[in-house]
């Protein structure tokens, strides 16, 4: 298996699994997220731990994805791949201010429960708060750099690569900057960030993060590409062979 086979299916082992952790992680956290008093009840703590274990696992597998793609995309645009790495960044701060929201809310929570010196009416205004602060977050990190980063920039890079088929490309060409545009309604209170729109806005974007960590897992780069990555670089041997051959055939033509 040659490097770059490697680096395609480990991408695509890296965005099967932001996909996995990212919903996962979704789902655990929603009894703090959806519960108004969440700090005065029983809790779901462990619960909201293991959104957070989730998270953890999706900020490594976001930033791998980058570092792994970057050697790759590199060769094709390589300000387009510093850009990815650097939106990849972003995102995965976003998701790690939102944790560390989630965890405090989790020690509010258990200083109440415990009679710490806590006090639930207090408490609960600045719970409320850190859960506000998560969906903020959720909705710059996970929802408009994204779109910026996994949608516009990748799109852009492997379908002028063609290092998977150009029609796949094409969906992260239009699902991330769709995605973006809807955080934008969202941020200006358009519509609501778990109305129907929005959900409509993420599809496009989805489909494209599955289907790519599907084929970059179980098929790798395209071989046979426009500009693939084995044509790209046996197009820079060619050119390297032929470049001295040629001159010594220009200074000893054929009698």
């Amino acid at each position: 298996m040659t490097s770059d086979a490697r680096a395609a299916r480990t991408a695509g082992i890296f965005f099967l699994l932001t996909f996995v952790s990212a919903i996962a992680g979704a789902i655990l956290y929603a009894p703090a997220l959806t519960d108004p008093g969440y700090v005065e009840g029983p809790g779901a703590d462990v619960r909201i731990l293991l959104g957070v274990v989730c998270e953890i696992v999706l900020v490594i597998t976001n930033i791998g994805t980058a570092i792994v793609l970057f050697r790759v995309l590199r060769r094709h645009h390589e300000a387009a791949a510093l850009g990815y790495v650097a939106a990849r960044i972003m995102e995965c701060a976003l998701i790690v201010v939102g944790m560390l929201g989630m965890l405090t809310v989790v020690t509010l929570r258990r200083s109440v429960a415990q009679g710490d010196g806590g006090d639930s009416e207090s408490y609960l205004p600045v719970a409320r708060a850190l859960v506000a602060l998560h969906d903020w977050t959720f909705l710059l990190g996970p929802g408009f750099v994204v779109g910026i980063g996994n949608g516009l920039l990748l799109g852009f890079l492997l379908y002028r690569s063609g290092l998977v088929p150009r029609r796949m490309a094409l969906l992260g060409l239009i699902g991330g900057p769709l995605m973006s545009a809807s955080g934008i309604a969202v941020l200006f209170g358009a519509y609501g960030q778990t109305s129907v729109w929005s959900g409509l806005a993420t599809l496009p974007e989805i489909a494209w993060e599955a289907s790519l960590g599907i084929y970059l897992t179980f098929v790798g780069f395209r071989r046979n590409g426009p500009e693939g990555a084995d044509g790209a670089e046996g197009a820079e041997g060619a050119e390297g062979a032929e470049g001295p051959v040629g001159e010594a055939a220009a200074s000893h033509p054929a009698p």
